[in-house]
């Protein structure tokens, strides 16, 4: 079954692959249990959140192996205080329910930062648009995509 996510991706042709695997519904840390059933470092899995900085929603992409550094994203879009978005409003604007929040194919075009580690690596894995499926493509794509600028926002 498509997401918007997969949608968007194969309207652009963007090298991409999907992984769906097993999702467990007891499990409360969706991007780690990605890692472990796909048999990815978590420092190459990604979690998309938002955060309200200064009144204004931002999407923020970071590694599941460490947390969101919320000064760093404020200073990143030139904001001055960021906090996490409530999660009925971060799943109202994307379209998408938590744990499965993709930064593709979101139903508002957000300001999005990606944290800058994911130019580390040849691929990203970043969750397809539901609990359960992820997709891997280049960092420099998922960046082109969502119009992301790339900061150092993640901390270990």
């Amino acid at each position: 079954m498509g997401t918007p996510a997969t949608t968007a991706l194969a309207r652009t042709g963007v090298a991409h692959t999907l992984h769906p695997y097993a999702h467990d519904p007891s499990s409360t840390s969706y991007g780690e249990e990605a890692a472990t059933a796909l048999g990815v470092s978590p420092s190459r899995v990604f979690k998309t959140l938002l955060a309200d900085v200064d009144g204004k929603l931002v999407v923020a992409v970071v590694p599941v192996s460490g947390s969101l550094d919320l000064k760093a994203l404020a200073e990143a879009v030139g904001g001055k205080r960021a906090v996490m978005a409530d999660v009925a409003l971060a799943e109202r604007t994307t379209g998408y329910v938590a744990g499965g929040i993709s930064p593709l194919g979101q139903r508002k075009s957000l300001p999005t930062v990606v944290d800058a580690s994911a130019l580390d690596f040849a691929s990203v894995y970043v969750s397809g648009g539901r609990r359960g499926l992820d997709v891997e493509l280049a960092p420099s794509d998922l960046v082109s995509l969502t119009s992301a600028t790339t900061a150092s926002i993640g901390k270990l």
